[in-house]
Formats: C-alpha cells, structure tokens, sequence
C-alpha cells in the first residue's frame, strides 16, 4: 500500500523595496508560521558552493550592503578575487543559478520566508507556494526607512534609488521580468500603510490558505 505524500513546507516568498519593512514583516511572518526566516543565510551558502569569500558573496547579492548596482557599474574594472573573475561569473549566471539553487534547498527542506533574490520568479512553479509583493509610494517609504534605520532624509533618499535600482537589475538582468509587474505576486501590500503586525498576519493567513488544498489532498 502505497505512503501517503507528506505535505510540502510553508514557504514565502517577498519582494520588499527599500523602505517597505521587508526584513521586519518577514521575520514576524516566519515566526507565525513556525518556519526559517532565509535572508542572511542564502550569501554565506551562496560564497561556499562558489567557493568565494563573503564580502564576493555579498556583493552579488540583492540585498547585499554593496548593492548590486555597484557591482554592475564597476564589473568592467572588477579584476579575479578568490580565483574567480567576477565578470565572468555575472555573465554566465553562475552566481544567479547557486542562488536558486541555496532558495530550493530551502524550500524542500525546512520552508522558510524567503526575501528577495527573486523567488517570486525561481519558486513560481512550485505548488502551495505564496509569493507577495511589499510596496509603497516613494515618499511614505523614505519617511519610514528615516524612522526606522535613523538616518536623515538624503541619506534614506540616496539608498531608496541604490537600493531600488539594484534590486530591480538583478531580477531585470537574470531573469527578463519587472520586480514590480503584480502578476508575479498573490498579494500586493502597501506596509507604509499597514502596520508591520497586520501585513505579517495577513501573510501567514493567505500562505496557511494557499498551502491548506495540498495539505487536504496530501492526506
């Protein structure tokens, strides 16, 4: 008699831009959900299976503090680190592709809320899955990334445009599709509106919702 098919782990995936709480509601989200929060994380396993160091790791990433941006405007001038040239490992996706690799792992592991690298993009095929989109307008975001990083206007100013910019080319460049296109997303919130608390409850209840059918069929 055949086993009966365990049930997938929670997993989601967020896409925040800079000044939307993205870390803040993710971390509430996994903790109601009893699963991972996956951000540092996916750099330190990215730099082992490339076999960089962390700050090459980093720099890479999407929300790494160097910002992809940086990396795009210096990648002609970049010279081998680590015996791996960075230009070469842009252009052959390596890196992108021990990303998805690290964000699937996680996945079919131990589930987790995974933030940024595109998962809306590299998980959108996999069942029970809930991907959403944390946005607001350019004003509200500044206003609450000066309250919640305690830096000045300009300051806040200048990293929504890195920020921002870096994380829509590497989605943009890797995969050919817009962070912001809502179709990549089953739900789109405003958290410069929605306090932190309410956009991590209305997430856990939609993934619980969208992992329920798998779990009843599963049984």
């Amino acid at each position: 008699m055949p086993m009966p098919e365990q049930p997938r782990p929670t997993v989601v995936t967020i896409s925040a831009t800079y000044g939307s709480a993205g870390p803040r509601v993710g971390r509430r989200v996994a903790e109601q959900l009893g699963v991972p929060f996956v951000d540092r994380a996916i750099p330190g396993a990215v730099a082992a299976e490339l076999r960089l160091s962390l700050p090459d790791a980093e720099a890479h990433d999407d929300a790494g503090p160097r910002g992809l941006e940086r990396v795009l405007r210096s990648l002609a001038a970049v010279a081998p680190v680590s015996g791996v040239d960075l230009r070469a490992d842009f252009g052959d996706r390596s890196f992108c592709e021990a990303t998805e690799h690290v964000i699937r792992r996680h996945a079919e592991s131990a589930g987790g809320v995974i933030l940024g690298r595109a998962g809306a993009v590299v998980l959108r095929d996999r069942p029970a899955t809930l991907h959403v989109r944390l946005d607001g307008p350019v004003a509200r975001r500044v206003k609450q990334a000066m309250r919640l990083e305690g830096v000045d206007r300009p300051t806040a100013e200048r990293r929504l445009r890195d920020n921002d910019t870096a994380r829509a080319a590497y989605v943009r460049v890797f995969y050919g599709v817009d962070a912001g296109d809502p179709a990549l997303y089953h739900l789109v919130l405003d958290s410069t509106v929605l306090e932190a608390e309410l956009c991590a409850e209305l997430i856990a209840r939609a993934a619980r919702g969208v992992a329920a059918p798998s779990r009843a069929s599963a049984a």
